[in-house]
């Protein structure tokens, strides 16, 4: 999920475990009937005793479209970890180092703070968007991959309040829109074959939200485009006491070595100013203080150990700058809200209704439907003027542009920075 603009106002993942529907094992078990000699009997015959068969051996595999939940394939509560990086440059002794191993094993055991939450989140992000990856296609309406996309994400991750569920709403924003765009009730938007697609999906696991994106084409004419985002996503540079301006220069040089024709024109690759990354705390997708550019900055500020960063970048054939536009979805309530009196009894209930399923997590319109809400947009539109709820609108380049998107969550542990939203497919 994107940061916030200043208003003026799958294929299976590399060293992860194919999706895991009860099936029996193709292998039986060796035949264990077994003749031997029994006891003489009055005819001084012995009996023959035949060992009963063993049952087969039953696994555990993932159901299509994915609907077990993803812990019965990790009993042991371990989950893969994600891609691992080395740190680079002065920050190359921690790998070795005693004191952060000591460190990270700390923090892995204990269970407010343990890796395992995140990885589980990963894991759920992978197979949710493997499915979506392989099934989603032009002719399909917004609601129904939003909704195919949603169902797996509280199947797989055992939705259950604040324990596990949704990160934040699915966004599914196209072309000329870059983020912030999920359908609401009665959207009639239909995928064609020469939208750009960007699928952001959020999982979380005791306030530890995963955040990843990735864009989908079916046509080839906006290949490079799609290549270039991916490509500056994955600079690499993103460790321990890197300042934040120098790798928004890193981003932007990828991307901007990058162009796009189109029609018979060329259209250089342009990052999204005035969209960025973001650090992500718990149950905050948007974790307030630091913000990655997409741009070269004087932003002296450095990444410290145990951050966790959303990178993601944005590319456009646009102008490279975004601005609200089209009809709202998405609205979290703010970690640091005032305390004002709500003179609409009907705020005040809505408010309640936020508090108790969403607390500061981000979500949408259709959400509240879902929990049986109906209207309540004038409630809503109160919270946000009361300052209570941030709202956050689609946000758009130029109309006729296309923009794409890719983002992965990094974790700087101690000893290495792990990718832990990495798969074999981006």
């Amino acid at each position: 999920m994107s940061d916030s603009v200043v208003k003026p106002k799958q294929e299976e993942a590399n060293g992860f475990p194919p999706p895991l529907q009860v099936a029996d094992d193709d292998g039986d078990e060796p035949d264990d009937d077994v003749a031997g000699e029994g006891e003489p009997g009055a005819g001084g015959e012995g009996k023959k005793k035949k060992k009963k068969k063993k049952p087969k051996k039953k696994k555990l595999e993932q159901s299509d479209p994915p609907r077990i939940g993803i812990s019965k394939f990790f009993p042991d509560g371990i989950y893969p970890e994600g891609e691992i990086q080395p740190y680079k440059d002065d920050n190359v002794w921690r790998t070795t180092s005693e004191e952060k191993r000591y460190n990270e094993r700390m923090i892995d055991q204990d269970p407010e703070t343990t890796y395992q939450s995140i990885r589980r989140g990963a894991e759920v992000h992978r197979l949710v968007r493997k499915h979506a990856r392989k099934h989603i296609r032009p002719g399909m309406s917004m609601t129904e991959i939003v909704n195919n996309i949603e169902d797996g994400t509280r199947a797989l991750v055992e939705e259950d309040g604040f324990e596990s569920g949704i990160g934040f709403p699915t966004g599914l924003s196209l072309n000329h829109c870059a983020a912030h765009y999920t359908p609401n009730a009665g959207d009639t938007v239909v995928l064609q074959q020469a939208d750009v697609l960007k699928v952001d999906i959020g999982v979380h696991v005791k306030g530890r939200i995963c955040d990843s994106a990735f864009t989908m084409i079916w046509d080839p004419t906006y290949e490079k485009l799609v290549e270039a985002v991916k490509a500056a996503t994955n600079t690499g540079e993103a460790g321990i006491d890197v300042r934040l301006g120098e790798l928004g220069a890193a981003i932007q040089e990828t991307m901007e070595s990058y162009e796009v024709e189109i029609n018979g024109k060329v259209f250089p690759v342009k990052p999204i100013e005035n969209l960025s990354g973001h650090t992500i705390k718990p149950y905050q997708v948007h974790g307030g203080g630091k913000s990655v550019p997409l741009v070269r900055t004087e932003d002296q500020t450095k990444m410290e150990e145990g951050e966790y960063f959303a990178i993601e970048t944005f590319g456009s054939t646009g102008r490279g700058r975004v601005v609200e536009s089209g009809e709202c979805s998405h609205y979290a309530r703010k970690s640091d809200a005032p305390h004002v009196p709500l003179r609409l009894t009907s705020a005040k209930s809505l408010l309640k209704t936020i508090n108790k399923n969403f607390g500061t997590l981000p979500f949408c319109r259709r959400y509240l439907d879902r929990l049986g809400e109906s209207k309540y947009l004038l409630a809503l539109n109160h919270l946000v003027s009361q300052g209570i709820v941030e709202d956050y609108p689609p946000l758009c380049d130029q109309r006729g542009s296309m923009t794409a998107q890719f983002e992965h969550t990094i974790l700087l542990r101690p000893t290495v920075k792990e990718v832990v939203s990495r798969g074999d497919d981006y």
